[in-house]
């Protein structure tokens, strides 16, 4: 992952002094140059061929050699969602603390950005903002860079507004959606700083771009860094420029918190799997949306499965159905999805049309329709912005309106303005967010907990429209999206809080806190629940005393790179030292005995009896003297095949920062399903410090 060398001669000369030794030529050498990596770790970029390449990674003293691939993009009410008001208790050096955003850029007129009654930026900052004519830094964004050729870094897309106003946003009152969710905008660390990373743009995120970024965001001196980026299909840490970036942010004390993917809900599909990162994934709020129907015949309908957000009401407008009977199209057997090219304006202008599935609107808009009612099998129950009006409802409901429509000369519909409403229900993980198990290493959970990635308002870029989409001219603000990259941000404030109060802690120690502190989640016994939300539901306010905390350096995560197979030259290029690997970590069990605060063993197939022993150690970081007492079962479905012991059963402290071990003895057989789970608390009355116990056999 290349450790940055202590050597007299610049980074830059010896990457371009190896890339002559490639390519046989200075000036070649020169111009194939992309980026140079020398600021905090040790690499480069560069333009090659297959044959280049392949020179290049038999050479003595190299890591890996990756293609820079692309990368995708992965709210008022979140923050009270979550237990965490307005008035919760705040650090006096909150203001210190600086979050760095690896985005898309920001809006920074947004009144989310404001800097007035900040002072100058806290002594540690090394950044700076880059050139623009555009774009001008204050007290509150107190840094941007641009990567990939870029001129600027004001944010075009939203995306980077949208989440750095979430993690670190001023507080703004009133703000919503054109009206909808009105409440406070605010970040979930108000008084904290903003440093900007554009590495994101019309055509997405590369790898060269992302490792510049987390070269520069090192050295620049910020606290946490936050990025709501991934891809479908992990990748070899060594392979992995956001695991790369991650392993150095942790080196030099930064704790770094991503997105867990949206390919969900398929298992395996989580990203962003590196132990040494904070893994986010996504669940809902209790705000809910719905656009309601009504019929000419008197029928309503009150959309429950997918919310939409519609701004006008269209009163008895007529409503014709996108069967092939109803359309005379050029493409018939299309034109009841609503498909592009395959509604006949001649019909459908100034309609509102019905469709038998679930778009953007963008056909319908094209077609001249005023509106759409679309039907759909599955249940989603996230809102988004649309083109035009649209009410979503089932199948049956959906057969029940091209009955009315077909039984009458002259069928019409009123589609409703949306509506917010509190839903009680309780918190459960979104069918999009990307599920474990780790697809990297088996056996250490994923994702490592959720937060609110549902519905979410924050700010939003005035150089784009509320979809981004052709014929949308609403400009606004504020907007709601839903995804990984919401809850990414989410977690990466609370990580500042907790930095906040406790400065010298590691990014291990306040992964723990947060993993240990996380809400369990109330849902049915479904077969992936651990593997959607991980810990659980986040809870900052918690965090900030978690009473015991495992700890874990580079070392510790050093052993377990050599329990995944890296050899001892990788991994001296990677720490810079005499690293070499235990007995332990030959062994095989490093991976067990990395101090994780969740415990997950895999079987390579049902009916089999696996056993796996855990060595965990935990550090006192709440009451000096306390006696802890594990209690641990497994849920009832699983108390036949899932066995848990733990020796010691008492722990006692005499002091703060004591350490303390133990040993946890897992039994499992895997009968009928793929994962069975339990869990671990240690408890001294006050705190209680909450790890899941996982075993399963999906690959």
């Amino acid at each position: 992952m290349g450790h940055k060398p202590n050597t007299e001669t610049p980074a830059s000369a010896l990457h371009l002094s190896l890339l002559q030794q490639i390519t046989g030529s200075a000036s070649v050498s020169s111009d194939s140059l992309v980026y140079s990596y020398k600021r905090s770790f040790n690499g480069f970029a560069a333009r090659l061929t297959d044959a280049e390449k392949d020179k290049l990674s038999g050479y003595e003293g190299i890591v890996s050699v990756f293609p820079n691939r692309i990368r995708k993009l992965h709210t008022t009410r979140s923050w009270d969602f979550l237990g965490f008001p307005q008035n919760v208790k705040r650090a006096t050096v909150e203001s210190d603390i600086i979050i760095g955003m690896l985005d898309t850029g920001v809006w920074p007129e947004s009144q989310s950005f404001d800097d007035s009654g900040y002072g100058p930026p806290p002594q540690k900052w090394e950044g700076v903002c880059q050139s623009s004519s555009n774009f001008t830094c204050n007290n509150k964004i107190i840094g941007a860079k641009f990567y990939h050729g870029g001129r600027n870094f004001r944010d075009s897309q939203g995306h980077g507004s949208h989440t750095a106003s979430t993690a670190a946003g001023d507080i703004i009152t009133p703000a919503s959606l054109l009206g909808l969710a009105s409440g406070t905008a605010r970040g979930g660390v108000p008084s904290a700083r903003i440093a900007v990373y554009k590495i994101c743009w019309g055509d997405g995120c590369w790898d060269a771009d992302i490792l510049a970024a987390f070269d520069d965001a090192i050295a620049d001196g910020v606290d946490i860094i936050s990025l709501s980026v991934g891809e479908s299909s992990p990748r070899d840490y060594f392979e992995d420029p956001i695991a790369i970036g991650a392993f150095h942010s942790m080196k030099k004390g930064i704790l770094t918190s991503n997105s867990a993917g949206n390919e969900g809900p398929a298992p395996g599909s989580v990203s962003n799997c590196s132990p040494w990162s904070l893994s986010v994934a996504a669940s809902t709020i209790d705000r809910k949306f719905t656009t309601g129907v009504r019929l000419g015949n008197g029928k309503t309908y009150q959309n429950q499965i997918k919310s939409t957000i519609s701004f006008q009401v269209f009163e008895n407008g007529n409503v014709d159905s996108g069967t092939t009977d109803r359309f005379s199209c050029s493409d018939k057997k299309n034109s009841r999805y609503c498909v592009p090219n395959s509604l006949d304006r001649n019909l459908v202008q100034g309609k509102i049309v019905h469709c038998d599935d679930v778009s953007g609107g963008q056909e319908p808009l094209a077609a001249g329709a005023t509106g759409a009612i679309m039907t759909t099998s599955y249940t989603e129950d996230d809102a988004y912005p649309l083109l035009l009006p649209v009410s979503i409802l089932t199948d049956a409901e959906g057969a029940t309106i091209v009955e009315y429509i077909n039984s009458t000369s002259d069928p019409t519909a009123e589609i409703f303005t949306t509506r917010d409403f509190v839903d009680n229900s309780s918190a459960y993980v979104i069918y999009f967010s990307s599920r474990g198990p780790n697809p990297i290493t088996r056996d250490i959970l994923k994702p490592d907990l959720t937060a609110p990635g549902v519905d979410i308002l924050a700010a939003w870029s005035q150089d784009t429209t509320v979809t981004g989409l052709p014929g949308d001219n609403r400009v606004v603000p504020y907007n709601i999206i839903s995804g990984t990259s919401m809850s990414c941000p989410h977690a990466s404030a609370s990580a500042a809080y907790v930095k906040s109060f406790h400065p010298t802690w590691s990014p291990a120690a306040i992964k723990s806190a947060l993993m240990t502190t996380a809400q369990p989640i109330s849902v049915p016994d479904i077969p992936d629940a651990e593997f959607g939300y991980g810990s659980g539901q986040i809870h900052p306010s918690r965090a900030v005393d978690p009473g015991l905390v495992y700890d874990a350096g580079e070392i510790d995560y050093v052993e377990m790179l050599c329990g995944q197979g890296y050899n001892i030259t990788q991994l001296r290029l990677v720490t810079g030292d005499q690293s070499s690997c235990s007995s332990a970590a030959t062994n095989g069990t490093a991976v067990w005995d990395l101090n994780y605060p969740s415990f997950a063993l895999s079987s390579e197939k049902l009916k089999t009896s696996v056993t796996r022993v855990f060595h965990r150690t935990v550090t006192n970081v709440g009451s000096a003297t306390s006696t802890y007492t594990a209690i641990y079962k497994a849920k009832v479905m699983s108390s036949k095949e899932l066995k848990i012991k733990v020796n010691p059963k008492v722990l006692r402290f005499k002091e703060l920062g004591e350490t303390m071990s133990f040993r946890v003895t897992v039994k499992a057989k895997l009968k009928q399903s793929g994962i069975v789970s339990g869990v671990l608390v240690w408890s001294d009355g006050s705190h209680k410090v909450r790890s899941p116990v996982v075993a399963h056999t999906l690959q």
